[in-house]
């Protein structure tokens, strides 16, 4: 096969919704992992495509951004695990922070800890804790995008500015050593920095699908958070991101 060939192939299965490792990719065309990374630099070149760590993904759907309900029904298994990881860091007395997102929603799910203060921009969230006497829920107010449930700017964020807690679980569409984590949109990216910045711990919990995607607005490096909650993940790839958090 033709170097052109190959690299028209490998842009074909990006843009079908895949993204790559140079691994798969030096079996699947049968050539060196050296040729496939210089395959990809030049696309990455012509604007075909973003490399992330060990592989690419489609540079055309970083604006990509699945509703609510679309992502509430994926990965459900994987979510359940780790709403049930975080909720077990949560002790009584705590003060937190909830991120909007169908993977926060299982945190909350399991909460078990008493006289709990947590402060949401979820308007679904707000919903499902409103019914719980131990546990006092704030919500930031602010702009509430329809496709995420979620509430947005300034005044979230200015919200958000006046409190000072133990811990803020943070959910993200892409995490990439390279590209750090990301979400689509511009105006959530701002309020989970708001969020962050006034936590003495940053739980970012995702699951594994998430990892060496990339999406439009940057959060922060991978570096910033630290701790990443996640479900079942290649041994190689969880040295990696554990090395940087």
């Amino acid at each position: 096969m033709f170097a052109e060939e190959r690299k028209n192939k490998i842009i074909e299965l990006i843009k079908g919704g895949q993204s790559v490792k140079v691994s798969e990719l030096a079996k699947m065309f049968n050539v060196s992992e050296s040729t496939i990374r210089r395959d990809l630099n030049e696309l990455e070149t012509m604007g075909a495509i973003v490399r992330t760590h060990g592989g690419a993904v489609n540079s055309f759907h970083t604006n990509f951004e699945p509703s609510f309900i679309e992502k509430q029904d994926k990965y459900l298994c994987e979510k359940d695990y780790i709403g049930k990881i975080a909720a077990r860091l949560i002790n009584d007395g705590d003060t937190i922070i909830l991120d909007a997102g169908t993977t926060t929603q299982y945190i909350a799910r399991y909460i078990t800890a008493k006289n709990v203060t947590i402060i949401t921009n979820s308007v679904n969230l707000a919903n499902d804790l409103s019914s719980r006497e131990d546990i006092e829920v704030i919500i930031t107010g602010g702009i509430i995008r329809p496709k995420t449930k979620a509430m947005v700017g300034f005044i979230a964020e200015d919200t958000l500015r006046q409190f000072r807690v133990d811990k803020a679980f943070i959910g993200a569409n892409g995490v990439s050593i390279k590209f750090g984590v990301t979400t689509p949109n511009s105006m959530e990216a701002n309020v989970k920095r708001a969020m962050m910045e006034n936590a003495k711990e940053v739980y970012l919990c995702v699951d594994s699908s998430k990892f060496n995607e990339v999406t439009f607005s940057l959060i922060c490096p991978v570096s910033r958070v630290n701790y990443i909650i996640t479900n079942n993940m290649e041994d190689e790839e969880k040295v990696k991101y554990k090395n940087l958090v």
